[in-house]
């Protein structure tokens, strides 16, 4: 099923209506939908490179107000839409782990989940059920879903098509060391503001 969705939203890439299909994904991926925008911002990138970064900035509009849309399923309707979607993603043990995450600093939680492949609509759904601080939750992932958008778009731009098939290839690897940077950032922001 999630092939053949793949396979749906790859589609959109040769459509003229690309740049909507493109918002609407990553709209949907933050709050519900299974296949990141990566896919289609790679494509579309590769298709047109002198358009590449108004496709990061359209993934990262996109995926923040989708993120906003988990952030208040979580807040508002978390029995009745939440529950049922991170029950649905085999995430409720994760739920349960993010909450103690958020007690101890949330706007690095989101950060981390706005960039890894961790499901972020867990995080925002999770973020609304737990009240953290709305423009907290929105700086947080501003700022972690636009690196990642538009660090894939200016690779593509920079170095094209082999970009792609690497960052295919190590993205969980390159997703780990940029978490380990970030919260080794964090950690030395913290010490020097003792």
């Amino acid at each position: 099923m999630l092939r053949k969705t793949y396979d749906w939203v790859m589609t959109w890439a040769g459509s003229p209506y690309a740049t909507w299909a493109l918002f609407w994904l990553a709209l949907a991926e933050s709050s519900f939908f299974p296949v990141p925008p990566d896919v289609l911002l790679m494509a579309l990138s590769l298709s047109n490179p002198a358009r590449a970064f108004l496709y990061a900035g359209i993934s990262t509009i996109g995926s923040v107000l989708g993120g906003l849309v988990g952030y208040f399923l979580g807040h508002g309707l978390m029995e009745v839409v939440g529950m049922p979607i991170i029950e649905f993603y085999g995430a409720t043990d994760k739920f349960d782990a993010i909450r103690t995450v958020f007690t101890e600093n949330d706007f690095l939680a989101i950060a981390i989940a706005g960039f890894t492949p961790i499901p972020y609509k867990v995080f925002t759904i999770a973020a609304g059920a737990c009240e953290i601080n709305i423009f907290i939750f929105a700086l947080a992932s501003i700022m972690s879903r636009g690196a990642r958008f538009y660090i894939v778009s200016g690779l593509i731009y920079k170095f094209g098509e082999p970009v792609k098939v690497f960052i295919d290839k190590y993205f969980n690897l390159l997703t780990i060391l940029f978490v380990i940077l970030l919260a080794g950032g964090f950690a030395i922001v913290k010490i020097l503001m003792k």
